[in-house]
C-alpha cells in the first residue's frame, strides 16, 4: 500500500502519526524503572521460568522412553 502513495501522502501520514504520539503521557525513567524493578522482584516467586514447573504438572515431560532392539 505504501508504494502506491506519493511522497507527500507518506509525509502526511508520518505527521499524523507524530501528532498522535506527542499526546502520549511521558514518565521519567527514574520513576518507571523503579516501579518495574519492584514489580519484577514481587512477582519473581510466581514465575515458572525462575522457579521451575513441578514434574507432575509439566505438560512437556517425556511420557516414556523408546527402545529399539
Amino acid at each position: 500500500m505504501a508504494q502506491e502513495l506519493s511522497e507527500k501522502d507518506l509525509l502526511k501520514m508520518e505527521v499524523e502519526q507524530l501528532k498522535k504520539e506527542v499526546k502520549n503521557p511521558r514518565a521519567l525513567i527514574s520513576k518507571t524503572g523503579k516501579e518495574i524493578k519492584d514489580y519484577v522482584e514481587t512477582e519473581a516467586g510466581n514465575d515458572p521460568l525462575l522457579k521451575g514447573i513441578p514434574e507432575d504438572k509439566n505438560p512437556f515431560k517425556e511420557k516414556g522412553t523408546c527402545m529399539i532392539s
